[in-house]
C-alpha cells in the first residue's frame, strides 16, 4: 500500500513559475515547493469555503463594488479568525509528515505567505463570485 505521503505528493500539480533556488530562503522555497501547489489543489475547496463564508453572512458581499468585494476578502482573511483558521486547515491538511514538520518551524511566517496567496487567488476569482450572484438572483 502507498503510503500517505506519496499519495499526496502525486495529486499536486507542477507549477513552472514556482522556482526554487539555492540563495532563496527556507521560507520561500516552502512555499514554491509546498504552498503553491497545495493552494492550487485546494482552489476549488477555498472557492466553495469562501462561497460558505459569504452564504452564511447574508450575501452582502455580492451586492458591493469591485473595490469593495476586494476590501471584504481582505477582511474576511484577516480579521475573521475562525474563517482563516478554516482556510489554513484547508491548506496544511494536505502537507506530507515532513513538509508539516518544516511548517511547524516557523508557522507565523508561512501562515502569513500561506494567507496572501490565498487571498490572491480569492481576488483573482472574481469572476467566479459575479456568476453565482448571478445565479442567486435568478433565483
Amino acid at each position: 500500500m502507498e503510503s500517505r505521503d506519496n499519495q499526496l505528493l502525486k495529486m499536486r500539480s507542477d507549477i513552472a513559475s514556482a522556482k526554487i533556488t539555492s540563495n532563496m530562503s527556507s521560507d520561500e522555497s516552502f512555499q514554491n515547493k509546498t504552498l503553491r501547489p497545495v493552494i492550487k489543489l485546494q482552489h476549488p475547496l477555498l472557492l466553495a469555503a469562501f462561497k460558505n463564508y459569504v452564504t452564511k453572512h447574508k450575501n452582502v458581499f455580492y451586492g458591493l463594488s469591485v473595490e469593495k468585494k476586494l476590501d471584504y476578502i481582505e477582511n474576511a482573511i484577516h480579521k475573521d479568525m475562525k474563517f482563516r483558521n478554516s482556510l489554513k486547515g484547508i491548506v496544511i491538511g494536505q502537507f506530507t509528515l515532513e513538509e508539516f514538520d518544516c511548517y511547524i518551524q516557523n508557522s507565523s511566517a508561512l501562515n502569513k505567505r500561506m494567507m496572501n496567496i490565498v487571498k490572491e487567488r480569492l481576488k483573482d476569482n472574481l469572476l467566479y463570485f459575479d456568476k453565482i450572484s448571478l445565479l442567486i438572483e435568478q433565483e
